[in-house]
């Protein structure tokens, strides 16, 4: 017998049947009928960690539309899903204090070096380097650069124009953006070593306030790199009072983070508070044997600091060895201008006789040539050099280490990556267990496939958050759960003035991870680095599952965020 159905009911059945589809393609647990339930989504079961420091606490968490709308036993409400989380820490999305993704969110949206290792929110533009703004005698480079290496367009001119491209484009994670120092001064100076005039000065002011007024969260640094490192203190200082006379904060790659690795935090220290703007020191570590004792004198530095009234925080990514270009074994003169004129100084022998006690300094104080490890090259030719060290690379080829990393650097047009293995496992627990320390990769999103595949990233682009809550947390045991959640949800909310996010609570975004704490931990190696992490079961942003049971739905729900 069939029976006869109403317009109303045929419409009902059909929307059901579509909605029935939609999420057996998602592969969720559980689907109840298609009437009007109370949520979208019930989490059920799950060892919750509030991201305040609280939990683990055995309750539900119910989610409408892109956001919580409560929490605790659900278990008569009605949802059109419903995952079961037994076994699993249900956490706020992690925030990713410090990254360098951007560009790589046009190449491929989904975000997936990122995603997959909880985070929801990323922190980019540091460094002193973001993509915006777009000027300056370099500008045609760069546009050719974006198109040959990546097929894209640079579009954009400034932080709302780059925005609004992103936002169009779609992404898996939100977005936070800082604005560079470097690209502001490239832009408006150039590469070249000297004081900015007047003019300059104010010119660099406008990009700022600029930038902030268009959504940019903070101003950025790279002291280390150029042409950052030839500003002076006073400079760093005016552009920081723009910044935070409109709210922002300043991160920086501090000056040093060797030698002169004290001084450069007096800088830092000194620049928040003549600038009175909240400080966030990058990737804090002191790198090459020579300098690891220098560590807790700094960290006393930093607390003193606090305590003083600087507001004052750091992050670090879960390695021992950091990761820059090949550039950074030479002094900062022969890095002016730009690579072209980096390789007529290599090629130049009394400027090479220079150079090469500075390079031959570096790599004694790292300990070797086995500590430096080639992680990128531009040309076809030299891509079997990704992966080895400069000692394994030299000894191959019959050349002294030194004359290799020089021949190297020409025939790459200095376009060259490398891993530097600096830092000591003693002071990297010690840095993460600080309490004013967050967690950042230090990374960009990359993927095994495609054109993000390309080179041997350092594995902190897919592992940094998944080894901190495995190695350091679980296995080392630096900090309880609890509070080692709240420094990658809510601190990280909180120090950058994120709205809504880092806390399960009604009212709140819906950004929340499901992880196995028994299991989660990285698998990219430094010789393998291109490998998803074990553990992250499922990663909702913003409402919408991106991850269930470990595989990428393909949903772009993240937000292009700007500051209030």
């Amino acid at each position: 017998m069939v029976k006869n159905t109403t317009r109303r009911e045929f419409i009902k059945q059909a929307a059901c049947a579509g909605l029935a589809m939609g999420v057996a393609g998602t592969g969720s647990h559980f689907l109840i009928g298609c009437s009007r339930r109370e949520f979208d989504l019930i989490i059920k079961s799950g060892m919750v960690f509030d991201g305040m420091g609280g939990g683990p606490v055995k309750s539900d968490i119910g989610i409408r539309k892109d956001r919580i709308t409560a929490i605790g036993d659900l278990s008569n409400r009605t949802s059109h899903r419903i995952v079961d989380a037994i076994g699993l820490a249900v956490t706020p999305g992690f925030i990713d204090a410090h990254c360098h993704t951007d560009i790589s969110l046009l190449v491929n949206p989904k975000a997936e070096s990122m995603i997959r290792q909880g985070i929801t929110t990323e922190v980019s533009g540091q460094c002193g380097s973001s993509p915006f703004p777009a000027g300056g005698p370099s500008l045609e480079k760069r546009k050719k650069n974006l198109k040959d290496e990546f097929d894209i367009t640079l579009d954009w001119t400034d932080t709302d124009s780059f925005l609004k491209r992103l936002k169009r484009n779609r992404t898996a994670v939100n977005f936070v953006p800082f604005i560079g120092h470097g690209t502001v001064r490239s832009v408006v100076m150039g590469l070249e070593d000297r004081d900015s005039t007047r003019d300059e000065m104010e010119e660099m002011k406008r990009i700022v306030r600029e930038s902030m007024e268009q959504g940019a969260f903070g101003f950025s640094t790279g002291l280390e790199y150029t042409p950052g490192s030839f500003a002076k203190t006073e400079e760093i200082i005016e552009l920081c009072k723009v910044t935070a006379g409109l709210g922002g904060i300043y991160a920086t790659h501090m000056r040093s983070e060797d030698i002169r690795v004290e001084e450069a935090l007096e800088e830092a220290i000194r620049i928040a508070g003549e600038a009175d703007i909240d400080l966030q020191i990058s990737h804090l570590k002191a790198s090459q044997k020579r300098n690891w004792n220098k560590l807790p004198g700094m960290l006393d530095r930093i607390m003193k600091a606090s305590q003083e009234g600087i507001r004052v925080h750091a992050d670090r990514y879960t390695y021992t060895a950091w990761a820059t270009t090949l550039q950074i074994m030479l002094p900062m003169w022969a890095r002016e201008g730009d690579d072209e004129a980096l390789v007529k100084r290599l090629e130049d022998g009394v400027q090479w006789a220079k150079i090469k006690p500075f390079l031959v300094d570096k790599v004694n104080a790292l300990g070797s040539w086995e500590s430096v490890l080639i992680t990128r090259v531009k040309t076809e030719e030299n891509k079997h050099f990704q992966g080895k060290t400069v000692a394994q690379l030299a000894t191959d080829l019959r050349k002294d280490p030194v004359v290799f990393v020089r021949e190297l650097l020409i025939e790459e047009e200095g376009d060259v990556s490398m891993v530097g293995f600096g830092m000591s496992e003693e002071n990297t627990e010690k840095v993460l267990a600080f309490p004013l320390t967050m967690i950042g990769t230090d990374g960009d999103a990359v993927a095994p496939y495609g054109l993000l595949s390309k080179g041997n990233p350092h594995p902190r682009h897919y592992g940094a958050f998944p080894r901190y809550l495995g190695h350091y947390i679980r296995e080392r045991k630096i900090l309880p759960m609890p509070e080692a959640i709240r420094r990658i949800t809510s601190m990280a909310a909180e120090k950058f003035r994120i709205k809504d996010r880092g806390v399960l609570a009604e009212g709140k975004y819906a950004d929340v991870v499901l992880f196995n704490p028994k299991t989660v931990i990285d698998k990219a190696t430094f010789s393998n680095p291109h490998q998803y992490p074990e553990g992250i079961d499922y990663v909702i942003v913003n409402g919408r599952t991106v991850i269930e049971n470990g595989e990428h739905t393909e949903e772009l729900p993240g937000m292009v965020l700007r500051r209030p």
